[in-house]
Order: structure tokens, then C-alpha cells, then sequence
């Protein structure tokens, strides 16, 4: 048997750990296992008629390969957010160029099947989020072995309480809250820190949760600035430090508002976020007077190594997708639920992202998180 194995979008912490102990585990039981090189876009870039494409995108893995590799962060194979079966003109391979036709975007499935059926892959294991693994879906309905392995620093990939990268992502969140504090408090200022979140707020409000910030605002809830400007004022008040503390989800809303998107949209339909934190700061003190410390900390939180408990969770969900494709179970997705390490069917990825329960875990007037109930939740709370 040979699986292919391959890693898309963001990287994570984890994802190295994740690859080796596939390769270790198929390896063991006298199976091989192919490398694909930046995602989906490693298929959809392979032309079949260059052996020098093939061996650039295609690589042998085996355990002499990975020896070393979960000594570090991110996917020593590389990612992208390619979409095969939506493909802009200006994005189409030249070698596929001849085969497409009109404005786009073109479905280009056809060429990845050829490349998976030319490279002799009998399973496929893609790691990913919601974007990946929706493509992950499509090759399973169009008859190709596939076992997927959820990892989204947001957490929100439905079917498991935990996505591989998240852990890492609060603990780094919670770290740079803390630091921040030192400067905040010495100029009594007020600090807006952006973190990562599209559409769930769950890795800001769990940090938020843990850091024991003043008020966390979240894509779930559109907020009003003059009523942040007023907890604020009032948190700052009260702390003998004299300086207040807010976390902003990059995808969060002032009421009445949209999403601060920029740039073209991606193969999944997605634009670049940012910049929500710096325009609510500046609103802050525009209405307050107050100094403004305003700290975007993005891609910090899916840099480095993994934390033991993304280290623990990629490599039992490796091993378990391994088995899987090994006793011939696909079309499935490794997963935690209640706890327990278990595997659900990969249509659960088609069924959007999950979200915040602000009925249980916020406070929405308030604008601060509020764990209504614990026990019965997962250990995430989510």
C-alpha cells in the first residue's frame, strides 16, 4: 500500500510530529508513504509528463526522511490554500493551459485523480482545516481513499472537540497577554491585542478566559464601541495598575459594521483579515483620551514548536489515521470527542465551521467571557 499525505493552509504547531509518526507507523507494518509538496497545489502542479515535476512534488518519505523533522514547527511540506476544483485563469499550471477554457475558475479534479492514479496512491491523508479537508471530501466522493486529520489553530472544524494546533495557539496567546502587561501597566495605558479567529471566537475568548482579560470581543457578537469604551474606562479604574486590557478576534464586527477584509479572495473564497484591532483602538482613544497599546499578534501564535499537548494529539491522531488506512476504513476523519480518540465520516467537513456557544460561554453586554457551566463540557470548553 502507498499513502499519500499531505498538509494545507495555515501551518500550525504539530504538523511535523503528525507527518513522522504516519511514516513511522506505515513504515512498521511494511507500507510506503508519498510526501505531497504544498497542499492540494502539490497534485494540481504535478505535470505527469516531467519527471522533474514529479519528483518535486511527490516525495519519498520514510523513516531516515522524518527523523528529525518534529524537532521544529510548521510542515516541512510546505502548504498553500489551492483549490483544485476552483482554480483562477491566471493560476492554471502552463502545462494545463491548453486544457481550460473562458474566465474560470476551472474545476481541474480530472488532473489531480491522474496524478494521484500515476503516482500509485492508494489512500489519501490530508491534514487540515475546513477549506482543505472540504477538498479532502471531494476526492473521497469521487472514489479515492481518503482518511482526514483536522488541525486549525481555531478549533472549528466540526465532528471533533479538538483541532491539532490549538493548545499551542492559547498557550502562546496567553504568554504575549501577560507579557504585555509590563508595558501597559507602566504607561496606565489601555491594550487592544488582535488575535487569530475568522468566524469563531473561540481561540480569543479561551484566551481571553485563561489570561484573565477585561473584556474580549468575538465574531459571534457585534460590539458597540461607546459600550467597550465604558467597560474600559471602568476596568481601568479599578485596577490599582491603572491600565485595562482587550482582546479582539480578527474577524469580530463593530454592530452595524463588516469584517476588515483586504486583498482578492483566496481558492476558498476567503479574504486577507486584519487591521479590526488597530481601528477599534484608535476609536478608543479618540472617545476616551486614553493611551492606546494596540498589538496584533497573528502568525506569533501558530509559530514554533508544539506544546505537549498538540505534540500528544498529532501523533495519536497520525497513528490512528494510519491504522485506518491500514484496515482499509476510509473515508473518515480522526477525532476527539468526549474525550476519547475516536473517528467520525468525512462528510461531517462539509458541514461549515463550528462556533462559539454564547449562550454558555459569554457574556455578551459585558463583552467577556463567562463559563455559565463545567461540568459535561470537553476540556476545552468548546
Amino acid at each position: 500500500m502507498r499513502i499519500g499525505i499531505l498538509t494545507g493552509g495555515g501551518d500550525v504547531p504539530g504538523l511535523n510530529p503528525c507527518i513522522k509518526a504516519v511514516v513511522n507507523r506505515v513504515h512498521e507494518h511494511g507500507h510506503q508513504v508519498t510526501g505531497i509538496r504544498r497542499g492540494w497545489g502539490g497534485l494540481l502542479g504535478t505535470d505527469l509528463d516531467d519527471p522533474g515535476s514529479m519528483a518535486t512534488n511527490l516525495v519519498e518519505l520514510d523513516p531516515v526522511a522524518v527523523r528529525t523533522v518534529d524537532r521544529t514547527g510548521g510542515t516541512f511540506l510546505h502548504s498553500s490554500r489551492t483549490n483544485p476544483g476552483k482554480v483562477k485563469t491566471s493560476d492554471v499550471p502552463d502545462f494545463l493551459a491548453g486544457s481550460v477554457s473562458g474566465d474560470g475558475p476551472h474545476d481541474l479534479t480530472a488532473h489531480v485523480l491522474r496524478v494521484i492514479e500515476a503516482a500509485g496512491i492508494d489512500v489519501l491523508i490530508p491534514i487540515g482545516g475546513d477549506d482543505t479537508l472540504s477538498y479532502g471530501l471531494r476526492m473521497h466522493e469521487e472514489g479515492v481513499p481518503t482518511i482526514a486529520i483536522p488541525k486549525t489553530m481555531d478549533n472549528d472544524v466540526n465532528g471533533t472537540d479538538y483541532c491539532i494546533g490549538f493548545s499551542t495557539a492559547v498557550t502562546r496567546g496567553v504568554q504575549f497577554i501577560h507579557n504585555l502587561r509590563t508595558s501597559t501597566g507602566s504607561h496606565e495605558r489601555i491594550a487592544v491585542v488582535e488575535l487569530f479567529g475568522r468566524y469563531s471566537g473561540e481561540t480569543s475568548l479561551i484566551t481571553a478566559y485563561l489570561a484573565g482579560v477585561d473584556r474580549a470581543l468575538i465574531p459571534e457578537v457585534p460590539f458597540d464601541v461607546d459600550r467597550v469604551c465604558e467597560l474600559l474606562m471602568a476596568d481601568k479604574a479599578r485596577n490599582p495598575s491603572n491600565y485595562a486590557m482587550l482582546t479582539i478576534s480578527e474577524g469580530a464586527t463593530i454592530r452595524g459594521g463588516d469584517m476588515m477584509l483586504s486583498g482578492e479572495e483566496d481558492a476558498y473564497g476567503h479574504r486577507k483579515l486584519g487591521g479590526i484591532g488597530q481601528v477599534t483602538g484608535e476609536l478608543i482613544k479618540e472617545r476616551t483620551g486614553e493611551g492606546i497599546v494596540y498589538q496584533q499578534v497573528g502568525y506569533l501564535m501558530r509559530s514554533g514548536s508544539p506544546d505537549s499537548l498538540d505534540l500528544m494529539v498529532a501523533t495519536n491522531y497520525a497513528v490512528m489515521a494510519a491504522d485506518l488506512a491500514l484496515d482499509g476504513s476510509t473515508g473518515r476523519m480522526v477525532a476527539l470527542r468526549n474525550g476519547s480518540y475516536s473517528s467520525v465520516p468525512i462528510s461531517v467537513t462539509g458541514e461549515g465551521v463550528k462556533r462559539v456557544d454564547v449562550g454558555e460561554l459569554y457574556d455578551a453586554p459585558n463583552y467577556v467571557p463567562k463559563v455559565r457551566h463545567v461540568r459535561g463540557k470537553p476540556m476545552f470548553l468548546y
